[in-house]
């Protein structure tokens, strides 16, 4: 831990800005992770993502191992250098798609079995396989152990057993990590909306021992209020001067709302993919550049943006690319809502620093129709 200290530098309730310092950089937080799932950040370069003040991006372990493998990233000097990105990389430890690919997925106590969705093959995952992919093959800053996520609704025994499932693999996962210099492994908290489990997982997460703490099981079809709910009192479980890291979430009112009850770092692939499908992430909520009333529209998204695809393309040339089906503007929407997503999260740590954060959340809800 000594590696990675986290300095929580202001705190507003329970929202808290801070520095994850790492050897490839500081990380600031509230901090969003673009998603590069295949080694990419789907339609951007790495020197567009760092324009948008992006302090670190996101790796998936299953996709990377698949594709182009990890004996061959390592051969070709880890993920860093195969892609060019020169700051931190967290990588997921495949165990999302032990639900999302369920059908193609078998889940043992020592692992999981995967056929390829690409061409069908064979592969077993266990923690140990993991920890050593993504530490040592791919060469990631930010470890997660292997887990077992459940989709919602799900039955209280159930989201149990894979909560214990989990715990017993995050033993292993640590066991296997051992003693890294620069390199970090988080656990990962599990239980569903189930508060009992939720509190459960904690305390086993906590006897281990972790450089920080993921919440999963979350954004898999509860609903924005049912999130909120379980983050009330999952989020305060986990340990405060450990960042903690809520999974795969989400829409901007999802950060918003999350960080207001405690949490540092988020990933999500909204933004990218939104891009690819013509929308446009803004201050007063989500546009869709389809729509022709943008046809004539010559003012930008964001005129006061430091990302030219924000500031230096009309709303009307973005609709005829969009309507062309032209590449580029599913590059410059992309482009533009990672940025948005940063400038989020960089408007977050300024209003927890000058203790104003409740006024900004106040005014983000109102802007995107939330009810207060």
């Amino acid at each position: 831990m000594a590696e990675f200290p986290f300095d929580i530098q202001a705190t507003d309730g329970a929202a808290r800005t801070g520095v994850l310092k790492t050897a490839r950089g500081d990380i600031r937080t509230p901090a969003f992770m673009p998603v590069g799932t295949a080694g990419t950040v789907k339609a951007l370069s790495v020197d567009m993502v760092a324009q948008t003040g992006a302090d670190i991006i996101l790796g998936n372990t299953y996709h990377l191992m698949l594709r182009p493998g990890p004996e061959r990233l390592q051969r070709l000097g880890g993920l860093h250098k195969f892609m060019g990105w020169k700051g931190p990389i967290l990588t997921d430890s495949g165990g999302f798609q032990v639900m999302s690919l369920s059908g193609i997925s078998k889940v043992t106590e020592e692992a999981v079995a995967f056929r390829s969705h690409i061409d069908g093959s064979k592969h077993i995952l266990t923690p140990e396989r993991s920890i050593e992919i993504q530490a040592d093959r791919i060469g990631s800053d930010i470890i997660m152990q292997l887990d077992e996520c459940v989709s919602y609704p799900a039955e209280e025994a159930r989201a149990a057993s894979a909560m214990r499932l989990s715990a017993r693999w995050g033993d292993r996962s640590k066991a296997a990590f051992g003693a890294r210099e620069h390199q970090a492994l988080f656990g990962i908290q599990q239980g569903s909306t189930f508060e009992a489990l939720r509190r459960e997982s904690s305390e086993r997460l906590i006897e281990t021992g972790f450089d920080g703490y993921a919440i999963g099981g979350l954004a898999v079809g509860e609903g924005h209020q049912a999130m909120c709910d379980t983050l009330d009192f999952c989020a305060p479980l986990l340990p405060a001067h450990r960042p903690r890291y809520l999974m795969g979430v989400g829409k901007p009112i999802d950060l918003v709302e999350a960080v207001a009850r405690g949490v540092d770092m988020f990933d999500c692939v909204l933004p990218t993919r939104s891009g690819r499908h013509g929308q446009a992430w803004t201050w007063e909520g989500p546009l869709a550049l389809k729509n022709a009333r943008f046809a004539e529209d010559e003012t930008p998204l964001d005129a006061t943006s430091d990302c030219p695809a924000s500031r230096d393309y009309s709303k009307a040339y973005l609709h005829h690319l969009v309507k062309s089906e032209e590449i580029l503007g599913q590059i410059l929407l992309s482009w533009h809502n990672i940025a948005f997503f940063q400038a989020l999260t960089a408007a977050m740590r300024s209003a927890i620093a000058a203790g104003q954060f409740e006024a900004f959340r106040r005014d983000f809800r109102a802007r995107h129709g939330v009810d207060a």
